[in-house]
């Protein structure tokens, strides 16, 4: 989604299409192209979808956490004078999406969440990614997905080159540490507006005891499985997820 990016003021996004916005927020290993099936999709079916590329590696080490993740998610909007819109969230991205909606109600309409961190999570399936073995980083990636082949040599090698950039791992490591802190359980009930869960039956990041979970404590949500599929659904099965979020999205007639 190179060719697709932009840079204005101190934002690097990707937008397309006119209609009502949704905002595309990734994930703490997630590159923006893992929404490129989602994003072509949605801008070609009346909705304006961006994606912001989250400044996990630029924010000052002591900002580096959820709180000014989502600070920067609101300065964006103001930027582009986007006054509401829906929350499309993966993992680390749908963690931003909840503290967002729970500080700045009145500028979300709904949210999407697919494998989304808030609740619990197992950081790489279950341990810290330790530098300077690719096999291990390997194994971890290719873990993330149902398909191991899903996990590309250049998806494995990004992975690595941020691990054993040991400021990037400090700031990974700062982000993980305030994703729990930041639990979202008991704010979850006071979140009544339009939630869509999308889950992969097979995630072991976010298992779907976790997707259970945020059904149960989102007063108005709806939960979609979507089998063989792990934990980053609109990347391994785009086209299921597409149409289950196409067919929410027609429900709710905003």
């Amino acid at each position: 989604m190179t060719d697709k990016l932009k840079t204005e003021n101190k934002f690097t996004y990707a937008e397309a299409g006119e209609g009502p916005a949704i905002i595309v927020l990734h994930g703490l290993m997630g590159a923006l192209s893992n929404f490129e099936a989602t994003f072509n999709h949605f801008s070609n079916k009346g909705y304006k979808v961006l994606i912001p590329e989250l400044p996990l590696y630029t924010l000052p080490l002591i900002q580096t956490n959820v709180k000014n993740l989502a600070i920067f998610l609101h300065e964006f909007m103001v930027f582009k004078k986007i006054d509401k819109a829906m929350l499309l969230g993966n993992s680390l991205g749908g963690h931003i999406a909840l503290y967002f909606t729970k500080h700045y109600p009145e500028k979300v309409n709904a949210l999407i969440l697919t494998g989304s961190s808030g609740l619990y999570e197992n950081a790489m399936g279950g341990s810290f990614p330790k530098r300077g073995n690719y096999e291990y980083i390997e194994q971890k990636a290719r873990d993330v997905f149902y398909d191991p082949k899903v996990a590309t040599k250049e998806l494995v090698d990004d992975v690595y080159a941020t691990v054993n950039d040991r400021m990037k791992a400090l700031k990974t490591l700062s982000i993980a540490k305030s994703a729990i802190r930041h639990n979202m359980a008991n704010d979850l009930p006071k979140m009544t507006l339009p939630s869509c869960l999308i889950w992969g039956k097979q995630d072991g990041v976010t298992p779907p005891n976790v997707a259970d979970d945020f059904h149960k404590l989102l007063p108005n949500s709806s939960l979609f499985w979507i089998d063989k599929c792990g934990h980053a659904a609109m990347m391994e099965k785009p086209l299921e997820f597409n149409q289950i979020l196409d067919n929410w999205l027609t429900s709710l007639s905003l």
